[in-house]
């Protein structure tokens, strides 16, 4: 075949089906209501009447949609949410039709209103996106109007040229125009890539900020993604590219905006932090609430120039709306909005006409929630828009044949990503069906199986939302819990590289939030928690099929690509030799439902024990 390695990578999904888809940040004023800008009219000074000083800019962000245009199942699909008494509830949430109708609505009333967001709209996306290279997300963001976002790690899982392909429209390489007489027209907002360089040229792949005016009013935009998305992304996907340091890149371009005399600067980072509670309309600087938000996204704060405003942040898909002060000492707001478009943040930017800049003062009393800027849920009691429900439809009428047929049966909920245990059921029925598939000696010869967690993207859920029937699951929800489609590998590793790799599950780059691998049936160990670093791995619980590991012993292995390629902070398990490459991580998921299930004996939930946890 003369198509190259990524675009053989990019043609999987479909090839395979046939045979068988931040938010915020901003800082504002109490500024008297008099001194605010009422609309267009104060703005041009007809006859005697002046432009009011300061001009209200709305700004609306989002984080994470991972091109899920319909709603998310499960409790992927749901927010928490406290109560006026203290007791949290379940809200469902998401879905572009409700989004679009949210967005449109709070624009409302806005003059000036702006809608950003922080990376990783498209890429782990459902079938309905993710089947047609995620063509029909950008087209959704088109019609809401997205007006810029960062690009994020997700952005980059086909690789550079085809993130180029989507912000500049052609039609695929390999498989071309998906509809007659309609070529794909590419992103009509700009994706900035500031800290993401070409190795051959030194310079940003896309445009590393742009500037938003109207009347004279005028906001600067600085797009960076995690400097670790090598360490998250195929080896592939990251080929021929550089990626820089967070605060480096956005400080270096807030410069070069505050030159050109742009005051007003929004940076887009797709990095973020933990909120110290799950619900999205907590108060993160309440006193005695802890420190509102920890992880990498609080020293990136502390470092950017105070000539930034605000921050839209995305990647941990989290719900925060925080202030962390710049290194100036001033308060600067750091917000998300959750992930798959369940919440936008909207917030008040207040622009003095005087300055060009952005009022940033101290916004509210101890205690008081902000209000300047918060979280919204995306309800589904709303009114759908009907254009987007009508792209949903046209892009379902092209995928129905491959995403409605059945794969197996499940007798109830199966979750992945909506489990926040170690072990998860989802995930043991992944390593399961890896592990099923790739023993024969044939095809690799694998006694164990790992998957990284972060590949699980969804749940099984046993409720039907479609025509199909409880319990039912067809190729599309198959598609939705690992759409990456990688490839396999079954690799020789020592038991001592073995040990090693569960071991940098808690050490290491992973040591401050563990990334607990999904280990097949036969494999168990206890993980003690209260311990620190590697030792929270008891060595000598580790058996597989009962005996100990022998550190000098060779054993197959099966992982994904990614995971073969040292992904994820992983580098026992990029040590492997003799690869052999499997068939794709969905196919064998896939045959592993049909071999496992029918109507009448659906599969069960798997009994997580395989790993024993203290905490």
């Amino acid at each position: 075949m003369s198509a190259t390695p990524q675009k053989n990578r990019a043609s999987r999904r479909v090839l395979a089906a046939a045979a068988g888809l931040a938010t915020v940040g901003a800082l504002v004023a109490a500024m008297p209501a008099d001194a605010r800008d009422r609309g267009p009219g104060h703005d041009h000074g007809h006859g005697h009447h002046q432009p009011a000083r300061t001009v209200d800019v709305q700004l609306l962000s989002f984080n994470d949609l991972h091109g899920n245009l319909e709603p998310p199942a499960g409790s992927a699909g749901t927010v928490t949410e406290t109560q006026a008494d203290g007791t949290t509830k379940s809200v469902p949430a998401g879905g572009v039709e409700y989004l679009a109708s949210s967005l449109r609505t709070a624009r409302k009333g806005h003059p000036y209103s702006i809608t950003a967001a922080g990376g990783d709209m498209v890429g782990a996306s459902p079938l309905l996106s993710g089947l047609f290279h995620d063509e029909p997300t950008i087209e959704a963001l088109n019609k809401i109007h997205l007006d810029v976002t960062s690009v994020g790690n997700h952005e980059f899982d086909e690789g550079a040229t085809e993130l180029a392909r989507l912000q500049n429209g052609g039609c695929h390489p390999v498989e071309g125009c998906y509809e007659k007489g309609k070529k794909f027209e590419g992103a009509d907002f700009p994706y900035l890539a500031a800290n993401v360089t070409s190795e051959k040229t030194g310079k940003p792949i896309l445009k590393p900020y742009t500037v938003w005016k109207k009347n004279g009013v005028k906001i600067g935009f600085i797009g960076v993604t995690l400097e670790g998305t090598p360490d998250i992304v195929t080896a592939n996907g990251v080929k021929g590219l550089k990626f820089h340091d967070e605060i480096e890149t956005v400080n270096k371009y807030a410069k070069e905006l505050d030159r050109q005399g742009v005051k007003s600067i929004v940076a887009l980072i797709h990095e973020g932090g933990a909120p110290a509670s799950a619900s999205y309309n907590y108060n993160c600087d309440s006193p005695g609430a802890g420190d509102g938000i920890s992880g990498p996204i609080v020293d990136i704060a502390k470092g950017i120039s105070p000539k930034v405003d605000a921050l839209v942040t995305g990647h941990t898909h989290q719900a925060y709306v925080c202030t962390v002060p710049d290194p100036a000492g001033n308060p600067r707001l750091v917000t998300s909005a959750a992930s798959f478009g369940k919440l936008y943040t909207d917030t008040t930017l207040t622009y003095d006409r005087r300055t060009d800049d952005i009022v940033r003062t101290s916004v509210k009393s101890a205690g008081a929630a902000n209000p300047k800027s918060a979280n919204h849920v995306v309800t589904r009691d709303q009114e759908k828009a009907s254009d987007m429900t009508a792209l949903i439809a046209r892009w379902n009428t092209l995928a129905a044949p491959i995403a409605s047929k059945p794969q197996g049966y499940i007798s109830a909920d199966i979750n992945g990503r909506g489990s926040t245990a170690p072990e998860k059921p989802l995930g043991d029925l992944i390593a399961d069906a890896q592990l099923e598939g790739l023993a024969p000696a044939d095809k690799g010869g694998a006694v164990v199986a790992f998957m990284n967690p972060g590949g699980i993207r969804a749940d099984l859920v046993y409720t039907s939302t479609g025509s199909e029937g409880d319990g039912v699951v067809t190729y599309g929800e198959s598609f939705a819990v690992q759409p990456f489609t990688n490839m396999m590998n079954v690799v020789d590793l020592t038991g001592a590289q073995l040990i090693a790799a569960l071991q940098q599950q808690v050490s290491g780059a992973n040591e401050a939030s563990p990334k607990i691998l999904q280990a097949s049936r036969g494999l168990t160990y206890t993980l003690d928690m209260t311990k620190s670093g590697a030792a929270r791995v008891v060595v000598d619980t580790i058996k597989l099929d009962g005996a100990a590991i022998d550190p000098a012993k060779t054993y197959r292995v099966a992982m994904n690509e990614f995971l073969a390629g040292g992904g994820d902070g992983f580098a026992a398990l990029g040590q492997g030799t003799n690869k052999l490459v499997g068939a794709s991580d969905l196919d064998l998921f896939n045959a592993y439902l049909a071999a496992h299930s029918t109507a009448a004996a659906p599969l069960a939930p798997p009994v997580t024990d395989r790993i024993t946890v203290v905490q």
